[in-house]
């Protein structure tokens, strides 16, 4: 009797879990699709005619990428299968992008810079192609389409989103070396600390050299096992 018990609550979480999961995906797939929406019509329409691009898409970016933060929830309780250490890498890089360099520094900075629309066409199309693929999987059907959008078009999208956030931080930390009392805190003071928020933005861009390539490379490990001849071989043979 304990057993069954057990088991039930155990299924019953599972079910909470996999209803939060599938609510969770599929308000990122209409938050990214929105955004993308907007990004195309500010470029393409008259609609926003006088405003600039981060005062059209603020309210929206900041609610879906900071949304992102739960992803490392998810994966350090165990309620998704994904490695905690990645998964912290891939998502803070661009919480720092939003809210540590955007909206860090005036408008006029690097939400006005050409890194913005190519940061935010590549990480749209990229969330919604991911989510989507989540969603997919909790529900319980992935067409193929999908599952070879998510584990190829990251071969584009990665370096254009790269560029784009490096672009950004670019125009931060050539602000910020023109005004160097930016969120710093120097020397002499009671706490006998100081801080660069130029320095930062600096290191930060030097340690894209290193992180890029093992995130970029293990998306290509992915890729090789969903998508790679063994993959197809296994799918013929059961066909």
């Amino acid at each position: 009797m304990a057993n069954k018990n057990e088991k039930s609550k155990k299924n019953d979480n599972n079910s909470i879990g996999n209803i939060y999961l599938i609510l969770y995906n599929i308000s990122l797939v209409i938050g990214w699709s929105y955004i993308l929406c907007i990004l195309t019509r500010y470029y393409f329409t008259n609609d926003f005619k006088g405003q600039s691009l981060w005062n059209v898409v603020f309210n929206s970016l900041m609610i879906s990428q900071n949304a992102a933060v739960l992803e490392i929830v998810h994966a350090s309780t165990g309620l998704v299968r994904s490695n905690p250490i990645i998964t912290t890498f891939q998502v803070l890089s661009r919480v720092m992008v939003v809210v540590g360099v955007l909206l860090a520094t005036p408008s006029t900075v690097s939400a006005s810079s050409i890194g913005l629309p190519i940061a935010l066409f590549a990480w749209s199309v990229t969330e919604i192609i991911r989510y989507g693929y989540y969603f997919a999987n909790l529900v319980g059907y992935v067409p193929y389409f999908l599952v070879w959008l998510r584990y190829t078009t990251f071969i584009v999208l990665y370096p254009i989103g790269v560029t784009g956030e490096l672009l950004c931080f670019y125009a931060a930390q050539v602000y910020a070396s023109k005004n160097t009392n930016l969120w710093s805190y120097s020397l002499p003071n009671s706490w006998n600390f100081t801080f660069s928020y130029h320095y930062l933005l600096i290191t930060i861009m030097l340690l894209y050299i290193p992180l890029f390539p093992h995130l970029y490379l293990h998306m290509f490990g992915q890729r090789k096992k969903l998508l790679g001849p063994q993959k197809t071989t296994k799918t013929q043979k059961v066909n």
